[in-house]
């Protein structure tokens, strides 16, 4: 029997349990997959919590990196022994996942497990924010916020890649640095400046084409204060907790400007766009457009603690489970 991170009731930290779970054989369509690396993500933290809720008990996460073990009916396109990773798939939290053929992408030779299993929700998240949400283009300015977490590294790599000026907030001057290191042109720490007189300040009072928020209720006032007229707010995630209901109106009063609030289902609604997408991002990972920073590598029983760390805002990058 496998051992996995199992959600008997939604709260906490605390509730993220290890226990033996039952195997499962891959039916028509499925894979098993022996788990190499399982990524962590704001949306486990959501789900453990109940916020998006699941039925209970549930084995949290949705994205990790492993060989097939065993086929299911029906699967002819992949083989036992073949390195795959996925995203949006729940049950990564564990030694053992089963996952639709559909939903799994080869990975190449020249990127390991650890990586894999650290780029695909979030590398996906950047592949459709910067080339379909709002095509960055040479010359845009992009504000990209929590620019040191695992999502905002790559959104200022690739944004840098494809030639716009990226501004950057953090919070420490650690988590400055990396975004630097990234390509930020420029870095605003708002605990110490209110960063939307700033962002107008950089960019000579225009504001900026796009500001991806991942952060939410926190800054997305600032957000809307900072994007030029006709401009895109892109609120992609909740990190300080959700946005609340607010009048239309005020997005004229911007400039006619432009939210919405995009997830990765309906940008990989199709398996032609997933393999589009995961190719795209693992050939940048391997020519240098991307480097992947792994921030922390926890076991399965110290998922509670991954989860702390994150919420806490202690880390960089992306953090890993390693069954």
């Amino acid at each position: 029997m496998p051992d996995a991170v199992l959600v008997r009731s939604t709260g906490g930290p605390e509730v993220l349990q290890i226990a033996r779970v039952d195997a499962r054989e891959p039916g028509r369509g499925e894979v098993l997959v022996d788990v190499a690396a399982s990524g962590v993500n704001y949306i486990d933290t959501y789900q453990r919590q109940g916020l998006y809720p699941r039925e209970l008990p549930f084995v949290p996460g949705l994205e990790g990196a492993g060989r097939i073990s065993a086929l299911g009916e029906g699967v002819t396109d992949l083989a036992v022994g073949d390195r795959v990773a996925w995203s949006g798939v729940p049950g990564g939290y564990a030694q053992q996942a089963v996952v639709p053929a559909v939903e799994a992408v080869r990975v190449p030779d020249g990127v390991d497990d650890e990586t894999a299993a650290a780029a695909m929700l979030q590398g996906l998240t950047a592949h459709y924010l910067v080339n379909s949400t709002h095509r960055v283009n040479v010359g845009d300015t992009v504000l990209v916020h929590a620019a040191a977490g695992g999502v905002g590294l790559l959104l200022v790599q690739w944004a840098r890649a494809k030639g716009a000026r990226v501004i950057g907030t953090v919070s420490t001057a650690e988590k400055e640095a990396l975004a630097r290191e990234a390509g930020a042109d420029e870095v605003i720490r708002y605990t110490e400046v209110d960063f939307a007189p700033e962002v107008r300040r950089l960019t000579g009072g225009r504001g900026v084409d796009v500001v991806y928020d991942g952060v939410g209720a926190d800054t997305f006032d600032g957000s809307l204060a900072s994007v030029r007229p006709r401009g895109i707010l892109v609120l992609f995630g909740a990190a300080s907790g959700p946005v609340p209901p607010f009048d239309p109106q005020r997005l004229n009063a911007a400039g006619s400007v432009y939210l919405t609030r995009p997830s990765t289902a309906p940008y990989t609604a199709t398996r032609e766009e997933l393999e589009w997408r995961a190719t795209e991002l693992f050939e940048a990972m391997a020519d240098g457009t991307l480097t992947v920073r792994i921030g922390g590598r926890y076991p399965l029983a110290e998922a509670g603690r991954a989860h702390e760390d994150l919420q806490a805002r202690r880390t960089t990058g992306k953090l890993l489970l390693l069954p």
